[in-house]
């Protein structure tokens, strides 16, 4: 019977993860012949994916070589977008920072004109990197809407006019063949905000936590769910949205979807700047209500806590679903006022027994989770076996 480990991706997953650094942990690990595995690994070494590294001294014998994974072979191309911002970088396989670019950018000036912008901004990071195009294996995008994945189409977003339906890696694959001359059809992944910010901060700090959710609060409302050290998106990218779940007392919130009572449309950054902007107090973006928190004004801070209790309303079911071990809040709201909210009403309307052993904890890497997620998307699919197979047997197909 033919092992489950039997192919070079299989070994590469093995070595990639830390499960078997040398050939002999590898034969061990797949009953696999010596002759087999080294033959796996030359073509490996060949496509510049691992790399050996001396290894430690054994007792009463010779060091056996380490294997790497080699994540300075190629780089990934990461964005995050927000409703008003946008973040760029060039990175290493590892989520190494090589080259960086943030600059103000209006999601609603729809795809076409966005998707441009970042090639530009892309094209531009790579040259003064002194990076070759060739190098780069795959993109990642994260969008501050619904995302159907692995399709990367964008799906009735409300703060992300005419995105609907939009063909994003298409667009983008065609912006980056333009401006930085990459063969038009390198692959580009594309991802909700949340997930991404929750996979890069799960990745980063959280990777034993077998159930974690990070929920984002800034314009909108939504969450990040990563089980089994997978990202939970539900059969079409619509696992996580809570800023949707409806309110039972709130009819009159009018929401960014359309429909009224939205947890969004009561307790989002965008809903605190409204609910300011009516007491008097200047304010119109989640940015401007941060601004106000960390000046201590009094009705910034009392709205924040309320806001913070609602959400806590509705995470109390979310915990009870998931027995999550980590709820990481993240956002423009995090680090304030909000988190005392979500906690005064998450441990007042969950059972003990669902909270027991959960951290509450604000997000660990601010603006760099979503690049940081986007870039182990990408190398997490490029370089899973049966990916990793099928880029081998393009590289090097059998005689």
């Amino acid at each position: 019977m033919a092992s489950p480990w039997s192919t070079a991706g299989h070994l590469l997953e093995l070595i990639r993860t830390g499960q078997a650094t040398t050939r002999i942990e590898l034969q061990r690990m797949t009953g696999l012949s010596r002759s087999t595995v080294g033959h796996r690994l030359d073509q490996l070494f060949a496509a510049g994916w691992l790399r050996e590294v001396p290894g430690v001294q054994s007792t009463g014998g010779r060091p056996s070589a380490q294997l790497e994974f080699d994540t300075r072979h190629a780089v990934v191309l990461a964005a995050d977008l927000d409703t008003t911002f946008a973040r760029v970088a060039v990175l290493d396989l590892a989520g190494g920072l090589l080259a960086e670019h943030a600059e103000h950018l209006r999601i609603d000036e729809g795809p076409d004109r966005v998707l441009d912008r970042l090639g530009t901004w892309f094209a531009k990071l790579l040259g003064e990197a002194g990076i070759a195009p060739a190098t780069v294996c795959g993109v990642g995008l994260s969008l501050p809407g619904p995302v159907v994945w692995p399709s990367g189409r964008v799906v009735r977003p409300p703060i992300m006019p005419g995105w609907d339906g939009c063909p994003v890696p298409e667009l983008m694959g065609r912006a980056l063949h333009t401006h930085a001359g990459m063969d038009a059809a390198v692959p580009v992944l594309v991802d909700n905000d949340a997930n991404l910010m929750g996979l890069g901060e799960q990745r980063d700090s959280f990777a034993d936590c077998s159930s974690f959710i990070l929920m984002k609060v800034s314009t909108g409302i939504g969450a990040g769910v990563v089980i089994d050290g997978k990202v939970f998106r539900g059969i079409d990218g619509g696992a996580g949205d809570i800023g949707h779940v409806r309110l039972h007392d709130r009819p009159d919130a009018r929401c960014m979807c359309g429909s009224y009572g939205c947890l969004a449309a009561v307790a989002s950054g965008r809903a605190l700047a409204g609910q300011l902007a009516a007491l008097g107090v200047p304010a119109g973006s989640a940015a401007d209500v941060r601004a106000h928190l960390d000046a201590d004004n009094p009705d910034a801070v009392r709205l924040a806590r309320e806001a913070g209790q609602r959400c806590g309303e509705v995470l109390a079911t979310v915990v009870s679903l998931l027995n999550p071990g980590v709820l990481m809040i993240a956002g423009d709201l995090a680090e304030t006022h909000f988190v005392t909210g979500v906690r005064e009403l998450l441990y007042q309307r969950a059972l003990p027994r669902a909270t027991r052993n959960l951290q509450i904890v604000t997000a660990r890497l601010g603006e760099h989770a979503a690049l940081a997620g986007a870039t182990a998307m990408v190398v997490e699919h490029l370089y899973a076996p049966d990916q990793a197979d099928a880029r081998l047997a393009v590289a090097s197909p059998a005689p």
